[in-house]
């Protein structure tokens, strides 16, 4: 049984005033969702504070949530859009501020022979944050294709596309480190 089978009954009982199951969903899917931010975002603290806005956000909207739709695309769809909305945020900030020093890079790159296995964090940091996402649902969260392209607004085409793109660029950033010769190692 899929540990996930009884969230579109809390769901619904969610929507139906019982905060109750409003609190097991939360306890539920936040190391999730944390992760999903974390993955994304240099700081520990941006992701909580997404985490929480992406909390009051399913508050305000959880009587949009059609019963008998999965639960987790619905979900991840709404922290794709407080992550988006605050790179946008953050954006703006960065154009107003009047400094002649370059954004610095978020990913250390390893230096070669460091005997040290890189980390998700910064093997997936020089994708396209499209890619990364994609990566983060799929193997990470272990989403299916249909459900990340629900959460992403995406067809199933355009995630299978962006997943090839980002695997092609994971080998060779790390064929390029001296770890392996094209063995993928799960990366398929």
């Amino acid at each position: 049984m899929n540990a996930d089978s009884d969230l579109p009954m809390l769901m619904a009982r969610y929507q139906g005033g019982d905060f109750a199951a409003a609190t097991a969903l939360i306890h539920r899917l936040s190391p999730q969702l944390h992760r999903f931010f974390i993955v994304q975002l240099a700081s520990r603290g941006h992701a909580d504070d997404l985490l929480q806005e992406t909390w009051l956000r399913i508050h305000q909207v959880r009587h949009t949530y059609r019963a008998g739709e999965p639960v987790l695309p619905w979900f991840y769809a709404i922290a794709r859009h407080i992550r988006v909305d605050h790179y946008r945020k953050a954006r703006r900030a960065a154009a107003r501020e009047e400094s002649l020093e370059e954004i610095p890079e978020v990913a250390a790159t390893l230096p070669p022979g460091s005997g040290r296995t890189p980390d998700l964090k910064s093997l997936l940091a020089p994708l396209p944050e499209s890619q990364r996402e994609v990566i983060e649902m799929l193997k990470v969260e272990g989403m299916s294709l249909e459900e990340v392209a629900r959460a992403t607004s995406s067809s199933v085409g355009s995630v299978k596309q962006k997943a090839h793109r980002a695997y092609q660029e994971l080998r060779e950033r790390l064929t390029g480190m001296g770890f392996g010769t094209g063995h993928t190692g799960g990366l398929s």
